[in-house]
């Protein structure tokens, strides 16, 4: 007994001795949310900086916020950039105190992305201005600041209609943060991370630090770097001293050992965390987190390795809009586009094509998707009247290394790109660039390759700049893929952008049609009818992938429909570089395999069919045809398996065995070719779809996939009655009250037996009681004009979305959908 005490005595010694040599943490404040309680007025407002403005009556706003997404369409803007009103001056205000204790620290304000020309003010004084609305920033106010007083940011907004060829948004479109530092502290992107070992016995993780040193004297400090693994427990620490010379910025490099490593990987994202803190005296004084992953990548001309596997790419090009919320960032938004691109069978993303949001690559680092992060659209040579090259010989090099700065620390990323389609390709300088950009990656992160999508073939070889980058990006060129690998037999290349199919979700056009259909501005699911003049079927990118395995993989347009851009709807109007609404109503784009609202269209289940291996089979159209009873339906199937059968009302219309019985394809592409534009018309035999010409009687159609002559997959689509009542889906039943999270229901127009009413168009109102409230709806419609900030929406082809967002106060969350003639629907969200 005695020597137990004696041993719990010298424990509790030890304790106390350890916790007493722990360094005392000065008070360290961290970045402070500044998205709340902004003024906000869309209109020319003379002074709008000034500290005695009266303000009192300007509309209260939180921000991430778009207000171009609350206008109505309106024919007379621009349908290229969505039909909405984008442009004008615009003013964002807030007041805020810092209190007097925090006289001597460092203050700043850092936005994620404004949209754009933006102009920021602190009491009345000029800090900056940033063109390129993608592009974060931060700026210095301190020798501004009213201590202890009010204090007024304000931002002037100047977006122009055609500054891009979509949707861009409007507003303070990204997050906010004002910071609050000690005069010595680690700045904005003061990490640099990279895993030059990374094997599953040992990495080595390099950590570059940055410390700035904002006093007027010099100082000994330590720099003190603690690696977390995936469940937060330390697994490695190193510490330096650093001298710092007054008024300057110090830059330390720590190599830090982690044994037994989980590397990341597509599948498995394991996370790891630096803290690190800058040490005074024994006080923290700052202190830094940043998230990163262990692993290794390489790219060789037979194709990408990451950690030592071989890994086809599926990826998709996004646009950075968020469908019905517009362009205003939402982490759980940008989560659910990814997630359903992931049940697509996706694993890699091309940013189209500017600097993503800082949510998209964090959501990407925690899936286990692959990205390619892409910088312009456009260098000097303008594609519309207001874009990029207005800005790009005194903007380019900062945006670029801004860029790379702030996401060189992301696992998910894997190449930098360095533009889209730029018209210099033509030009026999055009690749002086290209150089340019490429050694601008390269000096602010030579852990990975340089790449571009170029359309122009042959032009961007004969003129040198696909020699100029490390990985080529093809756009719509599968046909090349042999021809380019002969001619350079040590080039890396991809398809940078593959397919511009079109469709609509749920419209089928019977007999099946082979051009767009102005009657209705809806293109065929069928997927007969291509769109646009350069596209071709996805089919055609599957077979050329396959004969040309040294090839990367393909990055299709695009994952998921986008506003603005109504292709295949929409005129050019040459003398003005401009699109004008022949085609209204049409503002949004029909490309994707998911429609605006993340619905999946048919394409979906042909994507998934190559790029997964889970058992899947689908079958359409869907099966209400009244008034063709006896008219022959052509019936598709799209399948991971073997085989499939079709049954008709449960008699068996054969079985068709994939690779083997080929389907026709009607396909239209222009391609780019030595002699100018080409144009190929044509059916194409695909080994790659199922079909089957049926005899429309109402009942069911069911198909039965096969591997193995085992069944491994079924899907039926029965013939839906008269519409009955409304079903509500919630994709989560439970959010976090943070006034950010988001619920999206799932509204469907069904038969009493609970079947889709695929022809239905209801108008479906929605009422929200509770800790919630209604943020947007939408169907997924490219040519509707309504309001996605009504509280009603028509249904469109049987389905439409509403948006439930949390507040800060935990409860519940009901939403009621109710329509004429329809039972309603209540279902409960719980927020906590």
């Amino acid at each position: 007994m005695k020597l137990f005490k004696i041993v719990v005595y010298k424990i509790i010694l030890l304790a106390l001795l350890v916790t007493s040599c722990q360094p005392k943490e000065e008070k360290v404040i961290e970045d402070i949310d500044f998205n709340k309680d902004w003024l906000f007025v869309k209109d020319t407002i003379e002074n709008g900086e000034s500290i005695t403005l009266e303000d009192s009556n300007w509309r209260k706003v939180n921000v991430p916020h778009d207000w171009a997404i609350e206008m109505p369409f309106d024919s007379s803007n621009n349908a290229r950039n969505g039909g909405l009103t984008i442009d004008g001056i615009a003013w964002y205000r807030k007041h805020f105190t810092i209190e007097k204790e925090n006289e001597d620290k460092q203050i700043s304000i850092e936005f994620d992305g404004v949209m754009d020309n933006s102009k920021v003010y602190i009491n009345g004084n000029f800090v900056g201005k940033r063109h390129y609305g993608y592009s974060g920033f931060e700026y210095y106010l301190t020798p501004y600041i009213k201590f202890g007083e009010d204090n007024v940011i304000a931002v002037q907004l100047a977006p122009e209609v055609l500054s891009e060829r979509w949707y861009p948004g409007a507003g303070i479109y990204r997050n906010v943060r004002l910071k609050i530092n000690n005069a010595i502290h680690i700045p904005q992107w003061g990490t640099y991370i990279t895993t030059p070992t990374a094997t599953s016995e040992k990495a080595l993780v390099k950590v570059e630090t940055k410390i700035k040193n904002a006093s007027e004297s010099a100082k000994e400090v330590t720099l003190e770097t603690t690696i977390l693994d995936t469940e937060n427990n330390s697994v490695a620490v190193s510490a330096s001293q650093v001298s710092l010379l007054k008024k300057s910025e110090s830059k330390e490099i720590q190599e830090i050992e982690v044994t037994n490593p989980k590397l990341w990987h597509i599948g498995n994202p394991n996370l790891y965390k630096s803290i690190s803190r800058v040490i005074i005296d024994g006080q923290i004084v700052d202190e830094y987190e940043t998230e990163f992953g262990i692993r290794h990548i390489d790219f060789k001309k037979e194709g990408f390795y990451l950690n030592g596997s071989a890994v086809e790419l599926n990826g998709v090009c996004m646009h950075h809009d968020l469908g019905p919320l517009g362009a205003a960032v939402n982490y759980r938004a940008t989560e659910r586009q990814m997630q359903i691109m992931q049940e697509m069978g996706a694993n890699a993303l091309r940013t189209s094509h500017n600097p993503p949001s800082p949510e998209m690559l964090q959501v990407c680092d925690r899936l286990g998707i692959v990205v390619i992060d892409e910088a312009f659209d456009e260098w000097k040579i303008p594609k519309v009247p207001n874009g990029y090259s207005n800005y790009f010989d005194e903007w380019a090099e900062t945006d670029l290394r801004d860029m790379i700065k702030r996401d060189r620390n992301h696992p998910s990323v894997i190449m930098w790109s360095i533009g889209n389609e730029i018209l210099e390709q033509a030009k026999p300088d055009g690749w002086k660039t290209a150089k340019m950009l490429n050694d601008i990656c390269h000096d602010e992160d030579n852990t990975r390759p340089t790449t571009a999508g170029f359309n122009n073939y042959p032009a961007s070889f004969t003129n040198k700049l696909a020699s100029q980058i490390d990985v080529v990006g093809v756009n719509y060129k599968p046909s090349y893929y042999d021809e380019i690998r002969k001619q350079n037999p040590e080039m890396i290349f991809y398809g940078s952008e593959t397919s511009s199919q079109t469709s609509t979700r749920g419209f089928y056009e019977i007999p099946q049609a082979y051009n767009v259909n102005k009657e209705t501005n809806q293109v065929s699911s069928y997927d007969v009818t291509v769109g646009p003049n350069w596209a071709y079927a996805p089919d055609i990118e599957f077979a050329a992938q396959e004969a040309n395995p040294h090839s990367l993989g393909e990055f299709i347009w695009t994952g998921f429909d986008y506003l603005g851009e109504p292709t295949p709807y929409g005129g050019r109007d040459n003398s003005t570089n401009g699109y004008w609404n022949d085609d209204w109503p049409s503002h949004a784009s029909y490309f994707a395999p998911v429609d605006l609202c993340g619905f999946p269209k048919d394409r979906f289940y042909l994507y998934q069919s190559q790029w997964t291996t889970e058992p899947m089979v689908h079958v359409l159209p869907h099966w209400n045809w009244e008034g063709r009873e006896g008219q022959t339906i052509p019936v598709y199937a799209y399948t991971n398996a073997d085989e499939v059968e079709l049954f008709v009302n449960g008699k068996s219309f054969g079985k068709k065995v994939k690779g083997k019985d080929l389907t026709d394809v009607f396909t239209e592409y222009r391609g780019f070719l030595d002699s100018g534009y080409g144009f190929k018309r044509g059916i194409y035999k695909s080994k790659y779809r199922l079909s089957w010409n049926v005899p429309y009687q109402p009942g069911s159609i069911k198909v039965v996939a096969y591997k193995n002559n085992k069944e491994v997959a079924t899907k039926e689509i029965k013939t839906a009655g008269k519409a009955a009542k409304i079903t509500l889906v919630a994709d989560r039943s439970s959010i976090d009250a943070d006034g950010k999270d988001l619920s999206f229901i799932t509204v469907r127009v069904e038969d009493k037996d609970g079947n889709l009413c695929a022809n239905a168009d209801n108008l479906v109102n929605f009422e929200v009681t509770g800790n919630g409230v209604l943020e947007a709806v939408g169907n997924g419609n490219s040519a509707s004009l309504e309001s996605f900030k009504e509280d009603r929406i028509k249904s469109f082809y049987g389905k439409s979305l509403a948006i439930l967002k949390s507040t800060e106060a935990s409860g519940e969350i009901n939403i009621t959908a109710s329509s004429q003639n329809l039972s309603s629907s209540t279902i409960t969200i719980k927020s906590k």
